[in-house]
This record gives structure tokens, C-alpha cells and sequence, in this order.
């Protein structure tokens, strides 16, 4: 997906795994599909998970993780992940690397969500108690700031994709964003990337959010995102007033969804079906409910 990424496989996992954790040495080892962009993921016996960067733009955000994981799950309604090792750089690898406890689910799919209600309810509670977090000494979030900073990036990906998405629509509705008045309290905790590839489901009910490597304080608008990206329609309002966004946050939470889809969209689109599919669902979405 990325010119600078290394090559990861399984035996490169175990060998990694023998020498920094010899006490997991013998358990099976097996690389997991996913959607994700900056690590990949292995299953490691049957509790424990390896997640390595694939790039080096990646090893902030499992520093970030280590170090603010432990301290953010006791205050949050469900599952997120639980760091038990930290791996070293070695003659293999050239960056840390992370275990965690296995965390079980399914990622819900969008436009074939399981009890839409439940799981929109489930959302707004997390995201409720992330922002209910005290913000001291956190870092700003990687997508904190306000959406204007999106501004060029997101032009951009609208010239590129050309006659792939309906330009002059998608900038309409983007400009429309851009003029919400931006987020003037204090900053709070935000996930930063509440996409279904991050959301993990059980029997409906949300069971575990994952990936943590985007969270910090700023605006929390950018965690609204999910009511797009993976919640239908007829919910939305649902998650919005367990939320409780007002006119201004939910614009730029709208203005999020799309600035996000539609730089993914071109970037990713023929290394990452998944990803790219979901970008075009988001995209969709909101020009639908535009009229």
C-alpha cells in the first residue's frame, strides 16, 4: 500500500517472537486479513496478537498506544486493546513492535450492520466516555485540528478521482463543512479513527474498538465519522443525540467522513479494496442524505 513499507510475514513473526519472548516461542503463529494501513497484524496462539508498523510514519502511533492504552481502558465501556509485550528493533526488524491479548469480534460491515440501534447506542456511550476522559498531558490528536487544515488535500483528491465521483457535489457539500464554526472549547479525547475496520462486534452490540494510534484531544467532531461510515441511515439520529452534537459539530463531523473517504478513495483504491469500497459507501451516504 505504501512505497516505504517492509516485507512482513509469519516467519519473520516467530522469529521475532523466540528471541524477544521465548516463553511464546512454540505457539503457532498467522497473519491475519485486514483492512488496515500502518501494521499488520498476527494471531499468536490463541490469546495473544502481534501488531507490527509496516512503515516507519507508523512507530509514533504504537508508542502512542503503549503509553496511553493502559491508562484509557479502565475508563471505557468496552474492550480496547491490552499491550503485554513490547518488542525491540533487531537485525529482522528495525522498529518496536507490540503484543496484546486477543480480543474477540467481528467487524461489522456497513450496509449490513446487525441491530443498527443497539451498535449506534453502543458508539455514542464509547464515544461519550472517551470525552468524559481528563485531557491532561495527552497529545493532540492526529486529526484534532480544524477542518480547514484538510482544505488542499481534500481539493485535491476531488481533481484526481475526476469523473470517479461527482465533483462539483462533493466540493459543494465540502465547502458547506468548511463554513461550520469551528470547535471553540476545551480540547477533548477523541478515537480519531472510528471506521468499521476499528469497530469490532458481538451478537450486535459493540465489543471492543481497536487501534488507538490516531487518539489524542482537539476537536471531538472527527469521532461523529462513524454515523457515516458504518451506521445506516435510519440511525443516525439515533447516535447523534445519545451523542448530543449540536448543528456545528455534526456539520463538521459530516465534513470529516468526507474529507477522510475522499482522500482514502484514490490513494488506496487499487491496494486496498476494502478501504476503497468503504470510501465509496461514505461518499455515497452523504450525497444521498444531501438530496
Amino acid at each position: 500500500m505504501h512505497a516505504d513499507e517492509v516485507d512482513l510475514d509469519a516467519p519473520l513473526v516467530q522469529r521475532l517472537i523466540a528471541r524477544r519472548f521465548p516463553r511464546w516461542a512454540a505457539l503457532p503463529v498467522r497473519r491475519l486479513a485486514s483492512s488496515g494501513t500502518e501494521n499488520a497484524m498476527f494471531r499468536l496462539g490463541a490469546d495473544l496478537l502481534v501488531r507490527l508498523p509496516r512503515r516507519p510514519g507508523a512507530v509514533p502511533d504504537l508508542t502512542r498506544e503503549q503509553c496511553w492504552l493502559p491508562r484509557l481502558g479502565p475508563l471505557l465501556p468496552v474492550a480496547v486493546p491490552e499491550p503485554v509485550g513490547v518488542g525491540e528493533p533487531d537485525e529482522d526488524y528495525p522498529w518496536p513492535w507490540s503484543v496484546y491479548r486477543w480480543l474477540e469480534g467481528r467487524n461489522p460491515v456497513a450496509g449490513a450492520v446487525r441491530e443498527p440501534q443497539r451498535l449506534a447506542e453502543d458508539l455514542a456511550a464509547f464515544v461519550r466516555a472517551l470525552r468524559r476522559i481528563a485531557p491532561r498531558d495527552a497529545p493532540p490528536g492526529h486529526r484534532g485540528g480544524p477542518l480547514r487544515e484538510r482544505d488542499e488535500p481534500t481539493r485535491a483528491a476531488v481533481a484526481e478521482l475526476g469523473a470517479g465521483v461527482d465533483g462539483a457535489a462533493v466540493t459543494a457539500l465540502w465547502e458547506g463543512a468548511l463554513r461550520a464554526p469551528e470547535h471553540t472549547g476545551a480540547p477533548v479525547w477523541a478515537h480519531g479513527d472510528l471506521s468499521p475496520g476499528n469497530v469490532l462486534a458481538d451478537a450486535g452490540r459493540l465489543s471492543a474498538v481497536i487501534d488507538f494510534g490516531c487518539a489524542g484531544v482537539g476537536d471531538p467532531a472527527v469521532d461523529l465519522v462513524v454515523a457515516w461510515n458504518l451506521l445506516p441511515a435510519s440511525v443516525r439520529d439515533v447516535f447523534r443525540g445519545a451523542v448530543g452534537a449540536d448543528d456545528a459539530e455534526w456539520a463538521r463531523g459530516r465534513g470529516w467522513a468526507l474529507s477522510i473517504s475522499l482522500i482514502q478513495l484514490p490513494y488506496y483504491r487499487d491496494t486496498n479494496p476494502a478501504l476503497a469500497e468503504n470510501s465509496r459507501h461514505v461518499i455515497a451516504e452523504i450525497l444521498a442524505e444531501a438530496g
